[in-house]
């Protein structure tokens, strides 16, 4: 995989995950964005929040984390995102998502077109385009000629066929989960098919070049120029998942823009969901020491 620009723009939601511990940033693209940032790459968020404290303290959050926030506009009528965040047992998370919200109402705007004109790779997600306002912006900046990234992020009530099926159209790269994959399945009625047979036929139906599903603690399947690679995932001691597949799609772009061979990228990737698996919240501090020797359990 060949990037034109080491240039990064992450688009949809920057929220408030409000967890049993307390309330902690969020939003798959902020999360994805802080992670790439940590390792040096050049990444902006295009995103909104509202006109009020909770966004005053996020874009607050995200300056003091050295990340860009020239992307990310100023609602005066809608509020910034909260997300309640619900911990089973095992400390895996589930969502109630509020609406509607800043990022539901994401601008066109001549900065964000510049900035994905510029971009080498854009990676953005299935929920922000729940609202047709951001479903409209998204589409007219996917128009560029960067690499496109789509993570799904399938939510009830937010998981509508209709409105998922032209993003992924539109897209390089597929990153979802096995959850997510058997969705698909069920669309497309071919429940009968294996994991890389369906994986394969994904590729062919969507045009795409690599599609990526993790499968949580069992680790990640990746199709990549018609080959599967495989990755059975590191155990770590789990304080919560909230932000593992984030950092687990961060983790497999900062080693594609290595250029990394295909199973030391899903390796890589792995490592890095497993370690924020393993600390609090969704943007622990990134310590690549720690995953390096996740790497070499």
């Amino acid at each position: 995989m060949k990037f034109q620009h080491k240039k990064i723009l992450c688009f949809g939601e920057v929220l408030w995950d409000k967890l049993p511990s307390g309330a902690k940033p969020g939003g798959a693209p902020m999360n994805v964005a802080l992670h790439l940032n940590s390792v040096g790459l050049d990444v902006s968020i295009a995103s909104r929040v509202g006109n009020d404290d909770l966004g005053e303290e996020l874009i607050s959050f995200l300056k003091q984390a050295g990340a860009r926030t020239d992307l990310i506009q100023l609602d005066q009528s809608l509020p910034t995102s909260e997300v309640l965040v619900y911990l089973d047992e095992n400390n895996n998370a589930t969502y109630e998502i509020c609406e509607p919200v800043a990022w539901d109402n994401i601008q066109v705007t001549e900065p964000l077109k510049k900035r994905a004109k510029e971009a080498g790779l854009l990676i953005y997600g299935t929920l922000a385009s729940r609202n047709p306002l951001t479903r409209k912006t998204l589409s007219e900046i996917l128009n560029s000629e960067a690499v496109r990234l789509i993570d799904v992020n399938l939510r009830k009530p937010f998981d509508q066929q209709e409105v998922v099926e032209p993003l992924l159209q539109k897209s390089d790269i597929i990153k979802l989960n096995d959850d997510e994959l058997a969705v698909f399945s069920n669309w497309h009625d071919k429940q009968n098919l294996d994991e890389k047979d369906l994986v394969e036929w994904l590729a062919v139906h969507y045009c795409v070049q690599m599609i990526c599903v993790t499968k949580g603690e069992k680790g990640a399947l990746l199709y990549a120029e018609g080959n599967f690679y495989g990755h059975p995932g590191f155990r770590v001691k789990t304080v919560d998942s909230v932000g593992a597949g984030d950092a687990f799609l961060a983790g497999f772009v900062a080693a594609l823009f290595d250029g990394k061979p295909y199973d030391e990228t899903l390796a890589f990737a792995c490592a890095t969901g497993a370690f924020v698996a393993s600390k609090a919240g969704a943007t622990p501090a990134y310590d690549l020491d720690e995953i390096q020797k996740i790497l070499r359990s």
